[in-house]
């Protein structure tokens, strides 16, 4: 059957906990009760999974008002159900400046996902069937698994797949839907394409009004859009080091570097015009991108300019 969204006892409960963990600190005991709560069903995790990304993309302690909305949640738990809770987190939210706006409206697409990541979060998550789904930052995606298929749908941001070999498992993304058996695979969904990476196996590419199948080999990288499909020969980043924590670049330039390092941090991420063709080839670690970004004075003959933690910008030495 279709894989279900959490009802609203599953959702009352994971925003209980939240709250509860939220004030209690680091209770050992009380995690481990949350933990149990979360694995005891597979409606608990989806549950917990949206109200605690929701909780941390609007990063709600940072709002004005925040601590008697939260308070009010506590409250009122059991006469709260989902949208009611939605509307009066994300109310929060809009009396705040554009910015926060924005991040409400990626969290109500967080909120009404089977699984999400945060920006700068990644996570791995087993699915029924025995295959491995991992998201890269900020993404999401729907379930849809019953007796006639098995699919993800990526609705945005990246993923990477390690299939069952049994069956096969489909992924949706908007320009194309995959197919694979036993692979290992990653699709990037951007603003113009999807790029898809394989390292193992092989995946078939159905397109809507193309009856014939295209394949993309293990060790090849796609990119598909709306005028067709055709393989990259050359690619400046490794495509599935983002899974280890990893950016690992090939001669790539910098705007395009910068460009994947902001995907994992807040603000705005630039260079001037007079430095974009510098280009950069190394292994870089993501786990803390502004300590990052500070790498590059020592790579690169350029200096950051930097106005607030949100607002930094990349440009040549003077």
């Amino acid at each position: 059957m279709t894989a279900a969204h959490p009802d609203a006892t599953a959702v009352k409960q994971a925003i209980q906990w939240m709250l509860r963990l939220r004030e209690s600190g680091h209770d050992l005991a009380l995690q481990q009760q949350c933990k149990q709560w979360r694995s005891a069903r597979h409606e608990h995790e989806q549950a917990w999974q949206r109200v605690i990304h929701l909780h941390q993309d609007l990063d709600l302690r940072a709002i004005p008002g925040a601590g008697l909305a939260l308070q009010t949640l506590e409250n009122s738990q059991r006469r709260l159900h989902r949208r009611q809770a939605l509307k009066l987190l994300g109310g929060i939210a809009m009396v705040g400046t554009a910015a926060w706006l924005g991040k409400d409206l990626e969290a109500v697409g967080s909120w009404t996902s089977d699984y999400a990541t945060g920006t700068g979060e990644r996570r791995s998550f087993p699915l029924p069937d025995g295959s491995l789904l991992q998201l890269n930052t900020d993404s999401a995606v729907d379930l849809v698994f019953n007796e006639q298929q098995r699919m993800v749908r990526l609705k945005r941001g990246e993923l990477m797949m390690t299939c069952n070999a049994q069956l096969p498992l489909l992924v949706r993304t908007r320009d194309a839907l995959l197919e694979s058996f036993a692979g290992h695979f990653a699709a990037r969904q951007d603003s113009d394409c999807t790029q898809v990476s394989v390292s193992r196996g092989r995946v078939a590419i159905h397109r809507p009004g193309n009856g014939q199948l295209q394949w993309i080999e293990s060790g090849q990288t796609w990119r598909l859009d709306r005028q067709g499909a055709h393989q990259l020969e050359q690619v400046d980043m490794d495509p599935l080091a983002w899974s280890e924590g990893l950016i690992v670049t090939r001669d790539m330039r910098l705007p395009d570097f910068l460009a994947q390092v902001g995907r994992y941090r807040h603000g705005y991420l630039g260079c001037s015009e007079d430095i974009a063709d510098l280009r950069l080839s190394g292994v870089f670690r993501l786990d803390d991108p502004e300590q990052l970004l500070q790498l590059l004075p020592k790579t690169l003959p350029v200096r950051l300019r930097q106005r607030t933690r949100w607002w930094v910008r990349v440009e040549a030495l003077a």
